[in-house]
C-alpha cells in the first residue's frame, strides 16, 4: 500500500491506500498500533477495489485530536473530516476492535454515506470489565531517562499476543496463539512507540463505548466476524442479536480467508 498524508485544518493524518474502484473501503485498525497492521489485508482487498487505511488520531503517524478525553464519536467525526479532505463521499467501512467501535459510530453519524459495514471483533463489556480495563489495560506512558518505557512497550505488545487481558498472564487467560515472528512484533512495538503518550486515548474510548446501545442503530448491511483466537469472539453472538441487518461469518483464521469473506459480502 502507498503512504500519504492528508492536511486537515488542525492536524495531519497519515494513511495508506491501494487499488481502484467506485466505492472505497475504509479500514480502521485495532489499538494500539496503526494502519500498518492492516497492510496485508489492504493489499489482498485492493485486487478488486480501492482501499484506504488511516492511522487513528494519536496513533502511528497521525497527530492526536485537540481533546483531553476523546470519545468514539470524536474519532468517527475525525475520520469523516479526513474523508472530506480527500473528497470521498460514500464508503464501505471495516473496523477491528477499537476500529469496529469507530466504524459503528461512523455508520450511525452518516448513514447515507456508508454503504456496508464489516465488524471484526467488537467488545461488549460488563460494568466490572469496563472499570478494570480503564484502570489497568492501557496506562498513560511517557519517556524516561532510564529507558524503562522501552521495555514496557515491548512486554505490553508481546503479552497482548499471549493473554487477554494482557496484564493477567494466567493459564485461563492464555490465547493459545504463540508468539509471532520477531520482525512482526518489532513492527508493532515501533508503531506504539510513535504514539507512546496518546495510544491509550483510543483504547479507553472503546472501553467506554456503549456498543450494546449503539449496534441496534445500524441501518446498513453488516458483516460480523471474529478470528478463532480473538478474545472478542465471545461477544459475536450477542452482537449479532443486536444488529438489525446482519450477515454472520463466525471465524476466520488468516488474512486470505478474511479478504474473501469481505469481498463476497461487499459484492453480494
Amino acid at each position: 500500500m502507498l503512504r500519504e498524508f492528508a492536511n486537515l485544518p488542525e492536524r495531519q493524518v497519515h494513511f495508506r491506500h491501494a487499488g481502484a474502484g467506485e466505492v472505497p473501503l475504509l479500514l480502521l485498525h485495532a489499538s494500539p498500533g496503526s494502519s500498518k497492521q492492516l497492510e496485508a489485508l489492504g493489499d489482498a482487498l485492493a485486487q478488486t477495489r480501492h482501499v484506504l487505511a488511516t492511522d487513528r488520531p494519536g496513533n502511528g503517524d497521525s497527530q492526536p485530536l485537540p481533546i483531553v478525553q476523546p470519545e468514539t464519536a470524536d474519532y468517527a467525526s475525525a475520520e469523516w473530516a479526513c474523508l472530506d479532505t480527500l473528497g470521498i463521499e460514500t464508503i464501505d467501512v471495516y473496523g477491528s476492535h477499537t476500529g469496529a467501535c469507530i466504524a459503528t459510530e461512523m455508520a450511525i453519524q452518516a448513514p447515507s454515506r456508508v454503504r456496508r459495514v464489516i465488524l471484526d471483533g467488537i467488545g461488549i463489556f460488563t460494568d466490572e470489565e469496563v472499570a478494570k480495563y480503564l484502570a489497568r489495560y492501557a496506562p498513560k506512558m511517557q519517556p524516561d531517562l532510564a529507558g524503562q518505557y522501552l521495555q514496557w512497550v515491548f512486554q505490553f505488545c508481546r503479552d497482548q499476543v499471549l493473554f487477554f487481558p494482557w496484564f493477567e498472564p494466567t493459564q485461563e487467560n492464555a490465547r493459545g496463539r504463540g508468539l509471532p515472528p520477531a520482525p512482526a512484533l518489532h513492527a508493532v512495538v515501533l508503531e506504539v512507540l510513535k504514539s507512546l503518550e496518546t495510544y491509550h486515548l483510543g483504547y479507553n474510548a472503546s472501553f467506554r463505548y456503549p456498543a450494546s446501545a449503539r449496534l441496534p442503530l445500524l441501518t446498513q448491511p453488516v458483516l460480523a466476524v471474529a478470528a478463532t483466537a480473538d478474545p472478542l469472539r465471545r461477544n459475536l453472538d450477542e452482537a449479532v442479536q443486536l444488529i438489525p441487518n446482519v450477515f454472520t461469518s463466525t471465524a476466520h483464521d488468516d488474512i486470505a480467508t478474511l479478504a474473501v469473506k469481505i469481498t463476497d459480502f461487499l459484492d453480494a
